[in-house]
């Protein structure tokens, strides 16, 4: 209402919770600008029965976060008393497929206009991938805590899946005397600025947060990110590691990863177009390589936490609690795609290295003997040793060793120059066309096939056209058609909650139904409450009473309508025109 100062324009602000008999006298005033929330200002309009034939504009802010909060019923009947001939914008930092929805059926010509938009993450930054597992997890991140990320200079958001492991892991943090602030959704406003003031001012270096939470926190100076749950969705990911290496700022990306999440990394590489990068023995580039972690780091932090376990209660009760809510969260967690879960299923991760961050002499040594002993295969059997060396088993053995032994070592043989063949058309270099214009005469001998490998090889090379395209990932990751449903589709991204509660709610989302022509739910309150207006939305009874009436006859006001047809149309009450009327 401040910008409105100087400029002849008259605003009213509408919010719940405050008197309302102050409320139908500022609406009497006729303002040119009126600042609401949806369910008092729909409570006005029910009560005073206004017609709205004057709005020219209306706007929409923070759209995603009214949806959540269901205000779908009370947006949509505000749109259906609303003229035809107005301009509707609608503001939000996220677009959510149910906001989709609402702008199709009540905007006519729609435009999407798309101003974060990340087409790829920063040259700047640096990711790192750590295969473990998920009760490995907190060891993993205390170890990159404590000897990885430099606390007292740089500043690092981890995300982390529902509320309850933000909390275990505060708890965490805080017997490992590292300070931390946290955000969850249903973290009270006053609390939340706070923490994100200590964050910013650099007293603590460390921000646990949820994906929903983070929404609209802007940082400028982020180092690094902390992914403790791998993000379901690869624009979901480019949405966390964006807030790093901005404006030429360097910055890091940690992702752990458990084998579930592997297809959901699968899939982030083939968005970005790249391929997935694993660690190998003389591997020294960290960025972009995808590694394993070493036992003793997991099992050395591991350690720790159990003895806190063991001493807190309360502590072990918090696990207990996230674990629990990583169950929940996994049924809202959107699979992955059925390719990336396909290719992932025939991976060994046993044959990962360990990731060039945990690189160290003495324990690529130990890792080496241990990889040696976990491969080892003796040539004798258990019905060789001890007191079976002398029973029939032990001949049936041998004549078995004896007669397939040239069989198994022909195999081994086999998979050995497979293997060398393989390097050797990995590591020799193509020759190219000027390469083969210094042969004098160039012979090319056509072997003869079957007739039934020609039809099925057969290619026009200058004019095929493949069912994919080279970018088919990352086209259909970024969405370049340039229709508004084809453009808001790429750009939908839904949060899974952070909780118990908003995660149930997901489920109970309301829908649009096309033959009621209505957003519906399958689960919808008891409509003795409610009451049907015209357009056939259902509100709140409570919408229509005597409140007015009785505030008309104790203030004394009624309309001044030159006709009966204006009644409740404002616009006429003044000789000089307001918009709202």
């Amino acid at each position: 209402m401040e910008l409105a100062i100087n400029t002849g324009l008259k605003a009213a602000l509408i919010l719940g919770g405050d008197k309302i008999e102050d409320q139908f006298a500022a609406i009497h005033e006729s303002p040119d600008i009126i600042i609401a929330t949806p369910g008092r200002f729909l409570h006005l309009v029910v009560e005073m029965d206004l017609k709205l034939s004057s709005v020219e504009y209306v706007v929409f802010d923070e759209a995603d976060r009214l949806f959540e909060m269901g205000f779908q019923d009370q947006l949509q009947e505000v749109l259906n008393r609303l003229p035809t001939e107005r301009q509707t914008l609608l503001f939000s930092a996220t677009l959510p497929k149910v906001l989709v929805d609402f702008v199709k059926l009540g905007v006519e010509e729609p435009v999407l206009i798309r101003l974060d938009v990340d087409l790829q993450i920063s040259e700047n930054l640096k990711t790192s991938y750590f295969l473990c597992r998920t009760d490995d997890k907190a060891a993993v991140l205390l170890y990159l805590l404590k000897n990885v990320v430099d606390l007292e200079k740089e500043l690092t958001v981890v995300f982390l899946a529902t509320k309850h492991h933000v909390d275990y892991m505060k708890d965490v943090l805080e017997k490992a005397c590292i300070p931390c602030s946290y955000i969850y959704s249903s973290l009270d406003q006053m609390a939340r600025t706070i923490h994100i003031a200590k964050f910013r001012t650099k007293k603590v270096g460390i921000l646990l947060v949820t994906d929903i939470a983070a929404r609209g926190i802007d940082i400028p100076l982020l180092d690094n990110v902390i992914n403790f749950n791998f993000p379901f969705k690869p624009k979901l990911f480019v949405h966390r590691v964006g807030r790093v290496a901005r404006a030429g700022r360097s910055g890091r990306a940690f992702s752990l990863v458990a084998p579930d999440e592997t297809p959901y990394l699968l899939d982030l590489h083939l968005f970005l177009g790249k391929s997935i990068k694993y660690a190998k023995p003389d591997t020294q580039d960290e960025d972009g390589v995808c590694g394993s972690v070493p036992q003793t780091v997991i099992d050395d932090e591991a350690d720790l936490l159990h003895s806190w376990h063991e001493r807190y209660f309360d502590l072990k009760s918090m696990l207990k609690v996230s674990q629990n809510a990583y169950q929940q969260y996994l049924k809202s967690r959107p699979a992955a795609s059925s390719e990336s879960i396909r290719r992932m299923k025939k991976f060994s991760f046993s044959t990962v290295e360990i990731h060039p961050i945990f690189n160290d002499e003495a324990e690529l040594e130990k890792n080496k003997m241990l990889a040696k002993m976990k491969n080892y295969r003796p040539n004798t059997t258990i019905f060789e040793l001890g007191p079976l060396a002398k029973t029939q088993a032990n001949v049936i053995m041998r004549e078995k060793r004896k007669m397939h032994s040239r069989f198994v070592k022909q195999a081994v043989e086999e998979s050995q120059d497979n293997e060398s063949v393989e390097e050797t058309k990995n590591t020799l270099v193509s020759a190219d066309e000027d390469d083969l214009k210094s042969f004098n005469q160039n012979v090319t001998v056509k072997t003869k096939q079957p007739a039934y490998l020609k039809k099925s090889a057969f290619r026009d090379d200058e004019h095929y056209l493949t069912y994919v395209s080279s970018e088919h990932y990352k086209e259909k990751g970024l969405g370049l058609e340039s229709t508004f449903e084809r453009q808001a589709a790429d750009a939908v991204l839904d949060f899974t909650g952070d909780e118990n509660a908003s995660m149930k709610k997901l489920k109970n989302i309301k829908r649009w139904d096309r033959k009621k022509k209505k957003f519906v739910q399958d689960n919808d309150t008891e409509k003795s409450k409610k009451m049907k207006t015209e357009s056939g939305v259902w509100i709140p009874k409570t919408y229509k009473s005597d409140i007015y009436k009785k505030w008309q006859e104790k203030n004394k006001i009624r309309y001044q309508q030159n006709d009966d047809e204006n009644e409740g149309d404002f616009g006429k009450q003044r000789r000089i025109p307001r918009h709202f009327k």
